[in-house]
């Protein structure tokens, strides 16, 4: 039993860190840009599909994942050169009706997608690795840095968070330092938890646990990429822009040009995402792809709080946990099997709701920032 659930962490790890990539490229656009992108779900299965499709026909994965998102990327392009120098809610539409018309292609088309039969048994990475006791060890090890440098992340969250309590009232500065050593204290037993879990499943070593530990570097470097960008003068300008395009370019810059390009960036990352998606559902159906993926994305960066890489990836962490828990606890204590799916949708747009009023600028969002539609 317990073997069981470990090797279910696993899988929630690796479910959570491609979430967690996916939404970094929405908060990209959306969060640091403006950008409303209700299609993010089209970038994640032109990747998913370029990247399998190529490796059936030999191409080495990882050629095949940087096709996946450069074909990810030109799908910005097209969407952006359409709709940017148009009204915000011109690119809601066309993104979501782009990505419906991407399902659907690959829906009816049988030569290359195979329609509703989807894509099966084309290569995965790690699958026929056999690692010695060195080879396990140098992954533990991996995991090790992982994990520490996570710690490190949070604590220093803490500790950033910590001055601006210092300029609220006695009583809501004690209750803000509880809510945030309790955020804290929960993301440092879950990291342990994913540690034992992913060093056990990487000495009895499984493609599963290949795949998170790779899924989990790709997070790792797509994050820190993603931090100095945003802290760049790259970065400022999209805020600048966020904020307000009309000042933006009454300092001189290209509006048009820096929103395309976080439009880009912002699919190739999902197109990346794409590629883990496929590799952990190991067979790749149009129904992979839903809406609904969307929506679930936007939820992890509303949750953590838009602007905020770190926040996304909090955001993807709570946005699992629920979903694990709804799954496992509810059936058998609160409800039944049948009307499970359609609570949990209400459920998690209850939580957005109290969110919303109580901290609407998300959890590791910054009010002051929360001026979009102003």
């Amino acid at each position: 039993m317990l073997g069981e659930w470990s090797n279910y962490l696993v899988f929630l790890t690796i479910q959570t860190a491609i979430f967690a990539i996916f939404s970094l490229g929405l908060n990209l656009q959306w969060g640091f840009t403006g950008l409303i992108n209700f299609g993010h779900v089209a970038f994640m299965t032109v990747g998913a599909y370029t990247t399998v499709l190529l490796s059936l026909q030999g191409v080495p994965l990882i050629l095949a994942v940087l096709m996946g998102a450069v074909l990810a990327t030109v799908l910005g392009i097209l969407i952006g050169l359409s709709t940017l120098r148009l009204r915000e809610d011109y690119l809601a539409i066309v993104t979501i009706g782009v990505s419906e018309l991407i399902r659907l292609v690959a829906l009816n088309e049988e030569g290359l997608t195979k329609g509703a039969f989807g894509v099966q048994s084309y290569r995965l990475p790690l699958e026929d690795f056999n690692p010695n006791l060195g080879s396990k060890l140098a992954m533990i090890g991996l995991l090790t840095v992982i994990s520490i440098w996570a710690w490190w992340q949070i604590w220093r969250w803490f500790r950033q968070q910590l001055p601006q309590l210092q300029t609220q009232s006695q009583h809501r500065q004690g209750r803000e330092e509880i809510v945030l050593l309790s955020l804290a204290a929960m993301a440092g037993v879950l990291i342990l938890a994913i540690y034992a879990s992913g060093a056990t499943a990487l000495y009895n070593y499984s493609y599963k646990a290949g795949l998170m530990l790779l899924s989990l570097i790709t997070l790792s470097l797509l994050y820190w990429s993603l931090e100095r960008l945003v802290r760049s003068p790259w970065g400022r300008v999209l805020k600048a822009i966020r904020e307000d395009e009309q000042v933006a370019k009454a300092l001189g810059k290209n509006v048009f040009w820096y929103k395309l390009q976080a439009l880009m960036l912002g699919g190739a990352i999902a197109g990346i995402a794409g590629a883990f998606y496929a590799w952990n559902l190991t067979t790749v159906y149009p129904s992979n792809f839903e809406p609904i993926i969307t929506f679930n994305s936007w939820t992890i960066v509303v949750l953590g709080g838009a602007g905020n890489n770190a926040g996304t990836i909090l955001g993807a962490v709570i946005f699992w946990a629920y979903n694990t828990i709804t799954r496992f606890v509810l059936p058998t204590q609160i409800i039944n099997d049948a009307s499970l799916g359609a609570f949990r949708v209400m459920s998690i747009g209850l939580i957005l709701m109290v969110l919303m009023i109580w901290r609407p600028q998300g959890i590791l969002g910054r009010k002051e920032e929360l001026t979009l539609g102003r």
